[in-house]
């Protein structure tokens, strides 16, 4: 979504949120974006559309904080684009929030996007030496020059264009006065559905979003579908053919998206119950007590204790009103978020040897302040599960671990990252292990942070704030992290 920071914390997979044809096109989109905060806490943003005029209001902050009824007010109109977003690399600052919204040679047209363009760089460097200024270091700048620098009259054909220069993983929303057009990479990374309220049309990121407007569920827009919505109805359009592989991120399923949506055909917490089910299999231990680190790792550890036969409790609770801890920019405030935002349940764990749940280990910075204050709470032994591979690999496709130096478990083994930790043992659900809870399905999905396989190629250089020195660096510790 961004050009990358120097020592940036985590990158996250945003949420887009669109409706069509509905006489309180703003304000629905307002609800869905509230079910998507989970996808990004940084800042928020609604355009809308009367057919004729383009208006928008964005803000830095979650979306009750940047939106209220004034604001709504002068959202008018029957169209509505809504994004909710966390940086992947570029700076936190209301410049970069979205939609972004630009008046150029066909009329208005605002952006909204989910992912990370890989050849972003290249891009940038190629369209600053025609002549392009750019207002942001937003990734998603670089498609509103493509459209604008193409010679053609029809938004569809310069869409069609554009998509031929860019790679990555990506859902695009685009928005003119009178038109959606929505985008899924052909390779499928992200998720983004469509649904269907009374004669309106709905496109979001996580089907969550169309639940809470009580929107039905039509099917998710498929990899390399170009969905058009205008008066005419819905066209689709598939410039990369079909039946290409797809390539989903896998991660979406162990922490990004919320437990009641379906995404890539399959619910959310059936697959983490699954999964933590798998893990039982491969991990088992003695021990008296299943409890999770809430709020991804529940449905996990209630398979695992399904599976196992422990009995499941709340062990620890959480503040619901602090934001989520792996999207915190900077790692003093994660640190501090940690502490605030979990608290163990003292009468629940004391003298108990444990089962701890957890969806991911990505640094370790968060895991070893939460096993210690289960220490601290009396716990007797612990014994921590992982409903996920050992994350050894940058990403490029749009969540923030993107050089090996950050990734625990690409400079230590579980027998160190155990001490490390703190904890009597410790156990990853293993790749193979996590696909076979797919059957069918188990060939669709991105598994590059866990193998270094990548399934669309990148630059090296993703990030223009990295020095030369710092890469070099990067590479001779770690030769293996250019992408292959």
């Amino acid at each position: 979504m961004s050009f990358r920071k120097k020592n940036m914390g985590p990158r996250e997979a945003c949420g887009i949120f669109v409706i069509y044809g509905h006489p309180d096109a703003a304000r629905l989109t307002y609800l869905g974006l509230y079910a998507l905060q989970h996808r990004g806490q940084e800042s928020a943003g609604i355009v809308s559309s009367d057919g004729q005029i383009m208006m928008a209001q964005k803000g830095m902050g979650l979306v009750g904080d940047v939106f209220d009824p004034a604001k709504l007010s002068t959202l008018k109109g029957h169209i509505a684009l809504g994004h909710v977003r966390y940086s992947t690399t570029g700076s936190s600052v209301l410049k970069n929030a979205q939609p972004l919204m630009v008046d150029y040679s066909r009329g208005t047209i605002a952006v909204a996007h989910n992912g990370n363009l890989t050849n972003a760089a290249q891009l940038r460097e190629q369209l600053e030496a025609k002549g392009s200024i750019f207002q942001t270091t937003s990734d998603s700048e670089i498609v509103l020059h493509l459209l604008a620098g193409l010679r053609v009259d029809e938004e569809k054909d310069a869409v069609l264009a554009m998509l031929e220069e860019i790679r990555g993983a990506y859902c695009f929303a685009l928005m003119k006065k009178d038109e959606i057009i929505a985008i899924r990479d052909p390779n499928g990374f992200r998720p983004l559905c469509l649904g269907k309220l009374g004669g309106a049309y709905v496109v979001a990121s996580e089907s969550c979003a169309l639940d809470l407007i009580s929107a039905a569920f039509i099917r998710e827009i498929e990899p390399g579908e170009v969905l058009i919505i205008n008066e005419n109805g819905l066209e689709s359009l598939y410039p990369f053919g079909r039946g290409r592989r797809q390539s989903s991120c896998i991660f979406e399923y162990i922490y990004f998206a919320r437990p009641d949506s379906v995404i890539f055909g399959n619910n959310v917490h059936e697959v983490r119950k699954r999964f933590g089910a798998q893990l039982a299999r491969e991990h088992p231990v003695d021990a008296d007590l299943v409890i999770a680190i809430p709020d991804c790792g529940v449905s996990a550890a209630i398979g695992y204790a399904e599976e196992s036969g422990l009995p499941f409790d709340m062990g620890v609770t959480r503040n619901h009103y602090i934001g989520r801890t792996f999207l915190q920019p900077r790692q003093a405030i994660r640190d501090f978020g940690v502490k605030v935002k979990l608290n163990p349940v003292r009468e629940v764990i004391r003298g108990k040897r444990l089962v701890v749940v957890e969806d991911s280990i990505v640094r370790g910075t968060t895991t070893v302040l939460r096993m210690a204050s289960l220490k601290e709470a009396g716990a007797k032994e612990i014994h921590l599960r992982i409903s996920c591979p050992p994350h050894c690999s940058p990403c490029y496709y749009g969540i923030d671990f993107a050089t090996k130096r950050e990734l625990i478990a690409a400079n230590k083994s579980v027998e160190e990252i155990t001490r490390f930790l703190g904890i009597n043992s410790l156990g990853y659900l293993s790749k193979e292990g996590m696909l076979s809870c797919f059957g069918d399905m188990r060939d669709k999905f991105c598994t590059a942070c866990f193998d270094g396989c990548y399934p669309v190629p990148v630059e090296v250089k993703t990030d223009k704030y990295i020095t030369e020195t710092d890469r070099l660096q990067e590479y001779m510790r770690f030769p293996e992290s250019v992408p292959r």
